[in-house]
């Protein structure tokens, strides 16, 4: 809910920036340019940790507004979700600090779509996210990936191994399967 103001800038701003022509490819590397917030801060007066996720939904949002896919889930009742998340932080954002939020779809398995996050200053990275998502559908149940690629096409390269290998070593047990939590 703290995003939900500059979710709707960067909603109504994306729509804006693919009207005048700055649209993207589904496999091009969007860019959104931000500042670290009052509200972004933890008691230590950096960015806090969480705050990185929601700040991605936001590069997410700005890819798939801006390469057109956003309307054609939204006409097919198709909407995204996160499976799973992994972020790794090299230097802290500090108050009023500019960055940058690169943002590219990687590839696909057959349980989702891989995309990769990145906050830059300066042309360093600072910190960088892997972000695994699927498609559900409204009517109920997943958009499966030959469906999904009917759509947006077949990935320009293979997954990178780290990522697949990743997925393989956070994946939980299907939701119908027992996950108990046995310590």
């Amino acid at each position: 809910m703290h995003l939900i103001f500059r979710t709707i800038a960067m909603f109504l701003q994306s729509r804006r920036r693919a009207r005048r022509g700055e649209r993207l490819d589904t496999w091009d590397v969007g860019r959104i340019r931000l500042r670290v917030l009052p509200t972004d801060l933890d008691v230590l007066g950096h960015m806090n940790n969480g705050v990185y996720l929601s700040i991605f939904d936001l590069g997410r949002f700005d890819l798939l507004i801006r390469n057109g896919l956003w309307d054609r889930f939204k006409h097919l009742g198709w909407y995204p979700v996160v499976s799973s998340e992994s972020i790794t932080f090299r230097k802290s954002l500090q108050p009023w600090q500019r960055f940058t939020v690169e943002t590219r779809v990687t590839g696909y398995d057959d349980k989702g779509v891989f995309i990769e996050h990145r906050v830059v200053v300066g042309g360093e990275i600072y910190t960088q996210a892997l972000v695994r998502g699927r498609f559900l559908k409204r009517t109920g149940g997943v958009v499966a990936l030959s469906e999904l690629i009917e759509l947006t096409g077949a990935a320009p390269t293979d997954l990178p191994a780290w990522q697949a290998q990743w997925a393989r070593d956070v994946a939980l047990p299907p939701t119908k399967a027992p996950a108990p939590s046995d310590w």
